[in-house]
């Protein structure tokens, strides 16, 4: 079992930046891939990017790559979403999740999902 708190999101402008973080309140995000999604409101839920259980490995969504940069630390137990250049359409709520490992972006392999942040891009 794992239980995953996430951080950090808010109001930025376009343009700006914003740092989520990931962490584990039960249980250790070492052992597992962590992916990072997103929801808007009347859409689908995405996912964003993943990063290994080993961080050797990335993975990004096409509309995010160059501007969204997945890492972690494992010594802290936490994981990392650095978005940078937001647009508005990066607006929704963003999870983060525990998954085996990053065969692909597809909420389908998260196996224990954090609560959410709400990222608002405005103007």
């Amino acid at each position: 079992q794992v239980q995953l708190v996430e951080s950090g999101g808010g109001l930025v402008q376009p343009g700006g930046s914003l740092r989520l973080s990931c962490g584990a309140s039960v249980g250790s995000l070492n052992y597992y891939a962590i992916g990072w999604f997103r929801q808007a409101p009347g859409k689908e839920r995405e996912g964003v990017s993943c990063i290994s259980s080993s961080g050797g490995s990335t993975k990004y969504v096409d509309s995010v790559k160059g501007r969204f940069t997945i890492c972690r630390d494992n010594a802290k137990n936490t994981g990392y979403l650095q978005m940078n250049s937001v647009k508005l359409e990066d607006t929704a709520v963003y999870y983060c999740a525990a998954q085996e490992d990053c065969f692909g972006l597809e909420p389908y392999f998260a196996r224990y999902w954090g609560q959410g942040t709400q990222v608002t891009v405005s103007s």
